[in-house]
């Protein structure tokens, strides 16, 4: 082994362990691999890019913007609802129809984007039916993947499997090479599916419920048992405010749902509406979350402390920091930042777009060159300067900071008393900071001062608080303890069956740019006047401590709000919607223009006017052109994650083959399995493809085993078409909900668990594996090299 060939192979070894173990995203690594290729010279400078203008990868972003025209006009949703129809009320009909209208479209469309169009649809068939969602969504993402293996279209690899032929000097695939043995294995996994795979399904509870009306919705959720009534005193310092102002479902995550004045029920108050005594409020939420908001109201507020304040400011100090780019804090939300326990300091404000904000900064996300405003004892302000997550740390003087800020604070002492709730509970799980914007800058026990204190110190029963903060938060806790909380009886929960207000599935969209992002950073009910009420991910759904999720693809949303602000989300590009709100259906007034743009595009490559990479980017243009789509909407429609990880990743392809790191890989291998014939080969390659396609994305494993497979074949004389073919069919994974967006997308509407695909999934390869080897020959005989 040279040491070029170690180097290849290290840097193989370095960015699996990445892919699998999820710490880089997968795009940003295969760019890393691309800068160590050609920092190392492994690759030369002519050739690091080359996969960017591959056509491999300029088909890909064109089948993007094909796909998106076909399902805007909507032609792929009539296609998918008039094949369904005649699939009738049975759950074996059903199953097989639907997979084998989405492996249709998913011969001539972006797999995720199949999914994504037929999922509503088949939410919508198991409503109607009464079968259950869950027997349904995992044929449907399988009969994308299946659909996937039936054209050179219908899957990036196929594309990558034939661009490595072209680059091995040999004949590459055409469009319709994959279809007889595709279009066969499509079918006896559509049939195994259907009839035997179907008994390996889950039948939960879940999936029955998630499918019926509002009612069934609600009592998925359990929201009747969470539903209470609070009264604001005649007398409430909360008279006045408006509800943004008084927290009381920032406070503990609590969904006001309507307000009782007078008689009359405003249901889904505006944020801005003003308190009056007597107010009752419905409000929806867990009792421990009520029992959070109840033990707040054993603080005792004692006083105002002006000799304590001097005390405590000879010890404590206020800087300004710029936060440094490239921060592994940046893009958190300051609550999550853990400043106290990271820096021993706190957060009073920040600067950002020439105004300065003091208040409500739990669930601000932290953003690089933000200017912060800094407590915290003098030592550690100090040391701020040491730290590489802040540039240009400057301390500030009272005069300054009164100057500057003008800051509005004022110290208080808190009495936590002796049998109080909130005894032994940690200073960070008070939450007195994130919803009241109080810093705790010291506690009194048996006579001890502890300054700044951190967010494990677990307070005790006697302790004495003493507070930093302004007087419109202390009204703010003193109106929460005056709130007369009633829990002993539901009220009326005729608000949920107004014209007004509605629940609703939905999901997310598997380019959603919400994914990733936490449920207090988007405040759904700021961003879309709407509220997010439950979260139903990997078969249960979560805690009602939502503020603190991110997202993720796959997660089933239950949203709550007003019914035409829910409708509206059937046009937004970050959901799929599946409790159907009575939405128009697209317009397919352009329907037939598509799919004619499309057919012309599949007819010029079969004709051999134009390459595929030509055809598809002329087909795209002509969809831009007549409207079909508009130039915004096919950038968006464009996987870039997938493309960066392509383009990014070839070149590791070509160092595998230039090094003889292939070959190297190839020979272990030929070891490994003997002097048995190429067939006995082709079965290793099969069965090693099919195992790591559960944990490596397909598109990288075809780029990783294309070199391999060259040479293995080259060595043994033959032609490696079948070779090849064989690993584009083993790499559609069925195994693993992250192994494919598709199964990711069905993972939280089907209620499935991971378990759930090794059931189904397992024996739906070994029957794939088996039916590819008996009619490899058949499709794809073994050929000789001509000399």
């Amino acid at each position: 082994m040279t040491f070029e060939i170690a180097l290849v192979l290290g840097i193989l070894a370095i960015s699996l362990i990445l892919f699998v173990s999820e710490v880089v995203r997968t795009d940003l690594v295969a760019l890393l691999v691309l800068g160590t290729l050609a920092v190392t010279g492994l690759v030369g400078s002519e050739d690091i890019f080359q996969g960017f203008s591959s056509s491999a990868v300029i088909t890909v972003w064109a089948m993007f913007i094909l796909s998106e025209g076909l399902t805007r006009t909507g032609i792929a949703n009539v296609i998918g609802h008039q094949v369904l129809r005649v699939a009738g009320k049975r759950e074996v009909p059903m199953i097989l129809v639907i997979m084998l209208t989405s492996g249709v479209l998913a011969a001539f469309m972006n797999n995720i984007g199949v999914a994504a169009l037929m999922l509503p649809v088949a939410v919508e068939v198991a409503r109607r039916t009464r079968i259950p969602v869950s027997r349904l969504l995992m044929p449907l993402a399988f009969g994308t993947l299946l659909g996937g293996m039936t054209t050179l279209i219908g899957s990036p690899r196929n594309l990558l499997i034939s661009e490595a032929l072209s680059r091995g000097g040999y004949e590459p695939f055409h469009l319709f090479d994959f279809t007889p043995l595709g279009g066969a294995l499509m079918i006896t996994g559509v049939l195994f599916v259907g009839l035997v795979g179907r008994l390996l399904l889950p039948r939960t509870q879940v999936a029955r419920s998630r499918q019926h009306s509002q009612r069934s919705l609600r009592s998925l959720y359990k929201l009747q048992e969470q539903t209470f009534l609070m009264r604001i005193p005649a007398d409430s310092v909360l008279v006045g405010k408006t509800l943004a102002d008084s927290r009381i479902g920032a406070s503990t995550g609590l969904i006001i749902l309507a307000l009782v004045r007078n008689g009359r029920s405003e249901t889904f108050p505006s944020r801005q509406m003003v308190l009056r005594g007597g107010d009752s409020i419905l409000v929806q939420g867990r009792i421990h979350q009520f029992r959070e908001l109840q033990r707040w109201s054993d603080l005792v507020i004692e006083r105002e402390a002006p000799v304590l304040k001097s005390m405590v400011a000879a010890r404590m100090a206020y800087a300004e920091a710029f936060l440094q780019d490239g921060s592994p804090l940046v893009g958190e939300l300051v609550h999550q930042a853990s400043f106290r326990n990271r820096f021993n300091v706190s957060i009073v404000g920040i600067y950002r777009r020439n105004q300065y904000r003091l208040t409500n900064l739990a669930y601000v996300p932290l953003r690089a060159g933000d200017r912060l405003l800094l407590q915290g004892e003098t030592e550690d302000i100090a040391n701020l300067e040491k730290h590489t997550d802040f540039q240009r740390v400057s301390v500030l003087s009272p005069e300054n900071l009164q100057n500057v800020y003008k800051a509005d604070e004022h110290l208080f002492v808190v009495r936590l008393p002796k049998y109080s709730d909130l005894a032994d509970v940690t200073l960070r799980r008070s939450r007195l900071d994130d919803v009241f914007d109080f810093r705790v800058l010291a506690i009194f026990r048996d006579g001890k001062l502890t300054v700044m204190p951190r967010g494990d110190e677990v307070l005790v029963g006697g302790d004495l608080l003493l507070i930093e903060g302004q007087h419109e938060d202390l009204d703010v806790l003193r109106g929460l303890q005056e709130l007369e909380v009633e829990t002993r009886t539901v009220p009326s929960l005729g608000a949920f069956e107004s014209a007004r207000l509605t629940l609703m599935d939905a999901t997310l969209d598997p380019r959603s740019t919400l994914a990733g992002k936490t449920v207090g950073e988007l405040n759904f009910r700021k961003r879309y006047g709407i509220e997010l009420a439950g979260i139903w991910r990997e078969g249960g759904p979560l805690g009602t401590d939502l503020a603190d999720e991110r997202l993720q693809v796959g997660d089933a949303l239950l949203l709550l709000g007003p019914r035409d602000r829910l409708q509206l989300l059937a046009n937004d590009s970050d959901f799929l919607i599946l409790t159907p709100l009575g939405q128009e259906p697209p317009d397919t007034g352009r329907a037939r223009l598509a799919a004619l743009i499309m057919f012309g595009v599949v007819a010029s490559v079969m004709g051999g006017l134009a390459p595929i990479a030509v055809a598809a980017v002329v087909g795209g243009s002509i969809m831009v052109l007549t409207g079909c789509l508009n130039m915004e909407q096919a950038y968006r429609a464009i996987n870039w994650q997938a493309i960066f990880l392509i383009a990014g990743m070839l070149p590791l392809g070509t160092a595998m083959q230039e090094t003889g790191a292939a070959s190297w890989l190839a020979t272990q291998l030929m070891a490994l399995l003997g002097d048995s014939g190429p067939w006995s080969v082709i079965m290793g390659l099969y069965v090693l493809t099919a195992m790591a396609s559960m944990i490596i994305p397909a598109a990288v494993l075809v780029v990783l085993m294309s070199p391999i497979v060259l040479t293995a074949m080259a060595d043994m004389g033959v032609l490696p078409h079948t070779a090849m073919m064989a690993i584009a069919m083993a790499a559609a994974s069925f195994s693993s909900p992250i192994s494919h967006p598709a199964n990711i997308l069905v993972m939280g509407p089907g209620g499935y668990r991971f378990i759930d695909y090794l059931k189904v999934g397992v024996p739906l390869t070994l029957v794939l594996f088996v039916a590819a080897m008996l009619l490899l020959p058949v499709f794809w005989p073994l050929n000789p090299v001509q000399p």
